[in-house]
């Protein structure tokens, strides 16, 4: 139905000619007429359309009706995995399902959240970085871990391991990222809570100038990803290091653009404007919400 509003004008629908007194074609005007079981809508939308055509869509969520959605509907998926080869699967396996919705995968840009400490030096880095760790507090940690696992730990000793939780108990992708980054790495819950603090379940590299280039180019070159939504610990010093350090060695290296292309995201993302017509829309004004 939100595709049906956002392409409630066709492209030149705007005349505006003051000699006529024309504003928009009424030719190029699509009315939705949605009547679904949730909503009943005609439209059509009352603003001038994106410059976009559309809206860019993105979507997060690793599941498995996370990514058949991603698959059918997404143009950016905002991700969370902590190896390679976690990432490399999440990519292989929601690009090889889009076939199946007539869509190309390079209509999808996936892009992992990536938390980035960074400095001249790995030794500078990390000194940097571990001074920020150390201003959380047990409880605050201790909170934002329940938080984000949908279960009580508040009463847990923060040096010890996390309790079995129940399966039945255990809820979304995120959750389950984060128990097994505890179990394979043996964390105790002040090393997971400071691990998550940093990047929210998202992956982290603390190091120099080349560390994080070589890391990102690997994620890129190795199929794990089509880029990154850079997600720096601290702002806005955390983002004037990237843009100072990091920006300029992927320049260097043919990575990343010295200048923007395009007007819009949509553009510069270099993702295609969705296709519409009108037989679409007959199926969206039939839908049932």
């Amino acid at each position: 139905m939100v595709r049906g509003l956002w392409n409630s004008w066709q492209d030149g629908a705007f005349i505006r000619d003051k000699k006529t007194g024309l504003f928009f074609d009424q030719d190029r005007l699509r009315v939705l007429e949605h009547d679904g079981e949730f909503y009943k809508v005609r439209g059509p939308l009352h603003v001038p359309p994106s410059k976009q055509g559309e809206p860019v869509l993105v979507q997060a969520g690793a599941s498995e009706a996370g990514r058949a959605l991603a698959a059918e509907t997404a143009e950016v998926v905002f991700g969370a995995t902590q190896t390679l080869e976690g990432a490399q699967e999440f990519y292989s396996d929601v690009k090889g399902r889009m076939a199946a919705f007539g869509r190309d995968p390079d209509s999808l840009k996936i892009m992992p959240g990536l938390s980035v400490s960074v400095a001249p030096t790995h030794e500078e880095a990390e000194k940097k970085f571990e001074e920020l760790q150390d201003l959380i507090d047990p409880k605050t940690g201790l909170e934002l871990l329940s938080e984000r696992l949908d279960y009580d730990l508040t009463n847990c000793d923060v040096d010890g391991y996390l309790p079995d939780i129940p399966p039945e108990e255990i809820t979304g992708s995120r959750a389950e990222l984060i128990i097994d980054l505890a179990r394979r790495e043996s964390l105790t819950i002040r090393d997971l809570y400071r691990h998550f603090a940093k990047a929210r379940g998202h992956y982290h590299i603390t190091g120099s100038t080349k560390e994080v280039a070589d890391m990102m180019e690997e994620w890129v070159t190795k199929g794990g990803c089509d880029g990154f939504n850079i997600m720096p610990p601290l702002f806005p010093s955390g983002l004037e290091d990237f843009i100072s350090l990091v920006v300029p060695e992927l320049q260097r290296r043919g990575l990343y653009r010295t200048k923007y292309e395009g007007m819009t995201l949509r553009e510069n993302l270099e993702l295609p404007r969705p296709p519409w017509s009108p037989d679409d829309l007959v199926v969206a004004a039939a839908g049932s919400g």
